[in-house]
């Protein structure tokens, strides 16, 4: 298990209290929830659902520490309209800047708002859209959380928030983080940033990769590299491809693996350039920093000429390309923490996407 609890489960000691909020029950308090009347009566599915409107925000959560949010379930309609345009955004501590500020389709571990089923270690989608997010989220006195829908189109909202209070949380925890990017085009020969700059102590989880090819040859080249506590000229972790980074190899395959895969595949062909959503996570070998860290991929791709017979034959075959990249990085970090770098707005991240396969419209 990629996290597992403090205690044993037959452990009855922990002094910890369960609560949840929805709709149902707003505030998580306890003996509150279930209190709405529908036309079968009281306590009898009153309060399921909401709709949200262009341009409306729902505060989802805020709760007094100290606590644990150990899981969000969430559904909608399947429309790329919401899952790219929708945000998630979470307030730690009482700052007024988000920690997690992603589209809501990438902060449930997939790319380009469209995924068949799936699971990580991090995420669970189910086939009609039940998504479910497993990473622990601590915090000390305050954690507030809001969704805004900043589409073009009305969502129905589904869902749960699952924590506990009185969890014995040191000042220094790591708060989650979620940073979400979209370069369309990137740059050639400027490496795409997983992770911009962090000073501090950060323990970098995974990320979720969008990757959509502007060039039909092969583009999965690139190497990932963590940049650690001062790393300048060279970093210190370097990888060998984009496709060895997520665990894969010669193209992306459609599996979807504990932690490391692709959840969905434009293309049947692993060889064929399409739209990719893979994603990495770095539990059982963690990337951590005690100064800074930094997290980039290449964009490199392979143009083979067909008589390669030596090393030297293959690197003469490489070259930078631009393709269309997005992210979302999750990492954990104490709080206080810097503001993150500006998100692109609903219309960059909606444009240019793929289309999704029928089984997942």
């Amino acid at each position: 298990m990629p996290f597992t609890s403090e205690r044993p489960p037959y452990d009855l000691n922990t002094n910890l209290k369960s609560r949840s909020i929805s709709f149902e029950n707003p505030t998580g308090a306890p003996g509150a929830g279930g209190r709405a009347a529908s036309p079968l009566g009281a306590g009898r599915k009153g309060s399921a659902v909401r709709l949200v409107y262009p341009g409306e925000s729902v505060e989802l959560a805020d709760i007094a520490g100290p606590g644990t949010i150990r899981h969000i379930w969430l559904t909608t309609h399947a429309k790329q309209e919401i899952l790219r345009g929708c945000v998630i955004r979470a307030y730690w501590e009482g700052q007024s800047h988000p920690a997690i500020e992603a589209p809501l389709g990438d902060f449930f571990g997939f790319a380009h708002g469209c995924t068949p089923a799936f699971q990580s270690c991090a995420h669970s989608v189910g086939g009609a859209l039940g998504m479910n997010i497993w990473l622990p989220m601590p915090f000390v006195r305050r954690a507030r959380l809001v969704l805004t829908n900043e589409g073009p189109v009305r969502m129905p909202l589904f869902y749960q928030i699952d924590y506990t209070a009185g969890d014995a949380h040191r000042e220094d925890v790591g708060r989650l983080h979620v940073l979400f990017r979209r370069e369309n085009p990137t740059t050639p020969g400027a490496d795409f940033e997983l992770l911009p700059r962090r000073e501090g102590r950060i323990r970098f989880l995974g990320t979720v990769i969008g990757v959509r090819p502007l060039d039909p040859r092969w583009w999965g080249e690139g190497e990932m590299k963590a940049w650690i506590d001062g790393d300048e000229a060279h970093a210190t972790i370097v990888g060998t491809g984009t496709e060895d980074y997520v665990g894969l190899s010669w193209g992306i395959q459609a599996n979807a693996f504990l932690y490391h895969g692709a959840n969905w595949r434009e293309h049947d062909d692993p060889t064929t350039t399409g739209a990719v959503s893979i994603y990495r996570w770095h539990l059982p070998d963690p990337v951590v920093a005690e100064r800074s860290l930094r997290v980039t991929i290449q964009q490199i791709g392979h143009s083979p000429r067909g008589n390669a017979q030596t090393i030297d034959d293959y690197l003469s075959e490489l070259y930078e390309r631009s393709d269309d990249w997005s992210c979302a990085s999750f990492w954990y970090e104490a709080a206080p923490s810097a503001p993150l770098p500006p998100m692109p707005d609903a219309a960059a991240r909606l444009r240019d996407l793929p289309a999704p396969p029928e089984k997942v419209k």
